[in-house]
């Protein structure tokens, strides 16, 4: 079930692989028995990766469904501290976190919570000091002490006024003040990666710091920022310039410390946020 999950949701039998430590051709080898088992087809090949066919989505529903009954029952056997600490990048707060977080408060109304938020590189910091267990951060930077499960890939978009009729990059970029959370901010430095490799001379850069903020100020004309295109459609962006394929995908990591297991709990809040 979990290689079946890890599949669905990475989709790459690879990735899931390397995210579960198993070899390829057992992946594979997992997913054909189930295939069997069924006997349905639960994946089609795309561009885009494995895509689960309508009979593979109603069991990734049912598989998901018994993966978190486990882990409540694990939780209530083992009786661990109903403990959460958690980092996720700011851009990256969305409604799925906060139904997640009101999920587990249904079960266990004595939940204690830990949310910080921040750059990639600060979530990995407040990890490396014992801030925090795990966090959620678009991309990585590959620190030895901390170990990255991808978790999938987001797509990115530049959002501002009426860039959406755009007709390329450089018209959307070329000069254009680029507003980011802070310099250290993972954003900047794509952004900044994507304007030398294209040749665009680079706009002064606005540091905004709230999240919220920044979206307004691209609305009103004040310059461009990337975001992902899931939280464009949580904050209602409709002006929007879709990057080149080269460019427009980035990896997404569910991060912890080197062996650090995680608790039935967390193991929860992860498979719940995800589903969700």
């Amino acid at each position: 079930m979990l290689a079946f999950v890890a599949v669905a949701e990475l989709k790459s039998v690879s990735a899931a692989a390397a995210s579960l430590n198993h070899l390829q051709s057992n992946m594979t080898a997992k997913i054909k028995k189930i295939e069997s088992h069924y006997q349905r087809q639960l994946f089609l090949r795309s561009a885009r990766g494995m895509e689960l066919t309508p009979e593979g989505e109603k069991l990734y529903k049912q598989f998901k469904r018994i993966i978190l009954l486990w882990e409540e029952t694990e939780q209530e056997m083992q009786q661990r501290e109903l403990k959460l600490r958690i980092g996720t990048m700011q851009s990256a707060v969305g409604t799925n976190i906060a139904e997640a977080f009101a999920n587990l408060y249904r079960k266990y109304p004595a939940l204690s919570v830990t949310l910080k938020t921040g750059t990639t590189e600060t979530m990995e910091n407040e990890l490396l000091q014992g801030h925090i267990d795990l966090a959620y951060t678009i991309g990585k930077s590959d620190r030895a002490q901390l170990t990255y499960k991808p978790i999938g890939t987001e797509e990115m978009v530049l959002a501002g006024k009426n860039i959406g009729s755009s007709a390329n990059l450089i018209q959307a970029l070329q000069g254009k003040t680029q507003l980011i959370l802070s310099k250290d901010c993972l954003y900047a430095s794509i952004l900044e990666r994507i304007c030398v490799a294209n040749g665009i001379k680079q706009g002064p850069k606005t540091e905004v710091g709230v999240f919220e903020t920044l979206l307004q100020l691209s609305s009103l004309g004040m310059g461009v920022t990337l975001i992902s295109k899931t939280i464009a459609r949580q904050f209602g962006v409709t002006d929007y310039f879709e990057l080149p394929p080269g460019d427009r995908y980035i990896e997404k990591y569910l991060v912890t410390r080197q062996n650090y297991e995680l608790s039935p709990l967390e193991r929860q809040f992860v498979e719940i946020s995800h589903f969700i």
